[in-house]
């Protein structure tokens, strides 16, 4: 199957959401539970602002849900296909990283 070129960037706008090393630490924090954006400031060393920034990343291309109650807004993984990405790109490093230390 050949894509046409607005569909090659519509995957590459999707891949681009795991090129920040932030996004992939909110990734970590909400893939055991839904997190407001304040207790995301307190799980990880950046600031509220850029929190929220990458969220909103995330959130523009679909890889994060945000529901919001009261003055609050939850996030939560909207596409579980995301966590799958992360665990192959993690199993691709750690293959390498085995390959590299056997080779000394």
């Amino acid at each position: 199957m050949k894509l046409e070129a607005f569909e090659l960037e519509r995957v590459a706008s999707f891949f681009r959401a795991f090129s920040e090393p932030t996004r992939l630490a909110l990734l970590q924090e909400l893939k055991a539970r839904a997190c407001t954006v304040s207790e995301l400031v307190g799980r990880l060393p950046t600031t509220q602002a850029n929190i929220s920034k990458q969220l909103k990343i995330l959130y523009e291309a679909g890889v994060v849900a945000r529901k919001k109650q009261g003055t609050t807004v939850i996030y939560s993984i909207a596409e579980p296909a995301a966590l799958e990405l992360c665990r192959i790109a993690c199993d691709k490093l750690n293959r390498e990283a085995k390959v590299k230390r056997l080779r000394f």
